[in-house]
């Protein structure tokens, strides 16, 4: 098939268009190469990418440009079967200082790719939203049809994205899919994440540093199961016009993920506090049943076993990839 990402040089994007090239699809893959964090990890990104492609029938091609530009987005889209929206200002404090960015690439841009879709031939567009549309829970683990009240910034523009698709959807006739990523983790993961900041630390004998006092909790989610439920989506249209939680097994406090890590690597590191982030989330907790029983999601890994993977791919990779984490 013909497979546009959007974002595809990112963490996520990157493990689906390497996913889907490997397989042997005709990949695009947009990206601007936005120096959010170190570029050099989407560089390598698109190098393996092009090997990844190497012994199949199939096709890479980078295009370096910007889901804004709506001529070239529309062309892109137009020569694509299934469309995966990973394009996106992420951060939800770089999101505090600046809102209109992840606006006009989060609303605007996804606007140019639904657009563009409902004008040609596209099977599906599959769009990345975010577990930042719940904001403070009512309730837990959060369902679909719990109240979006997001606390940010960057919440409330991955809403309307997800909003615009379902108007798309029951508009225009449009297949969407909105996934709700929570916290993705695992190999080549941006630097500015918690878990790859915790273990660059230890590994380096410097003490992990919590923000706030390492009570709130997360629902991380690995890679590959990601990438599992996006690969479904491929050929599948049970979740046409659904917005899906995409979530874990279970969930953990940051400093019981704090101290597994560092038991792990440096147990005789003290754990360190400072001030807690403006705007994060206090907790978060999917409730997947959704996506299990439309699209047979089921997670893979807990939080214990997937660090562990990802302390073994980042041992293995640390010559390249350690560098580009410690100076973003």
């Amino acid at each position: 098939m013909k497979v546009l990402v959007t974002g595809g040089a990112g963490f996520i994007g990157g493990n689906l268009a390497e996913a889907f090239a490997h397989e042997g699809h005709d990949v695009t893959v947009l990206d601007n190469l936005d120096p959010y964090y170190d570029t050099g990890i989407k560089e390598h990104t698109i190098e393996i990418c092009e090997e990844a492609v190497a012994d199949t029938d199939g096709t890479y091609e980078f295009v370096n440009g910007d889901v804004r530009d709506d001529e070239l987005t529309a062309d892109l889209v137009g020569a694509a079967d299934v469309i995966y929206h990973q394009a996106a200002q992420a951060g939800v404090r770089t999101s505090v200082d600046n809102p209109r960015k992840p606006n006009s690439i989060n609303v605007d841009g996804t606007l140019n790719v639904l657009d563009a879709a409902r004008d040609s031939d596209t099977e599906r567009v599959v769009l990345a939203s975010s577990s930042s549309v719940y904001g403070k829970p009512e309730y837990l683990p959060y369902d679909e049809e719990h109240p979006t009240t997001p606390v940010s910034p960057y919440g409330v523009s991955k809403l309307a994205g997800e909003q615009y698709a379902r108007v798309y959807s029951e508009v225009y006739g449009l297949p969407t899919v909105s996934l709700r990523y929570f916290t993705v983790y695992g190999p080549r993961m941006r630097p500015n994440m918690a878990i790859s900041n915790f273990v660059s630390r230890c590994l380096n004998d410097e003490a992990p540093v919590i923000y706030g006092d390492g009570q709130q909790t997360r629902d991380f989610t690995y890679i590959d199961d990601v990438v599992d439920v996006n690969r479904k989506l491929l050929t599948d249209d049970s979740a046409d016009g659904e917005i899906i939680n995409v979530g874990s097994t279970d969930n953990i406090d940051i400093e019981t993920l704090a101290e597994v890590i560092r038991d792990e690597l440096a147990p005789e590191l003290e754990l360190e506090y400072t001030e807690a982030r403006e705007a994060d989330a206090e907790h978060t907790h999917a409730d997947i049943e959704k996506a299990n029983d439309l699209l047979g999601y089921e997670p893979t890994r807990d939080i214990r076993e997937g660090v562990r993977e990802f302390i073994d791919w980042y041992q293995t990779n640390r010559e390249w990839y350690e560098p580009l984490v410690r100076q973003s």
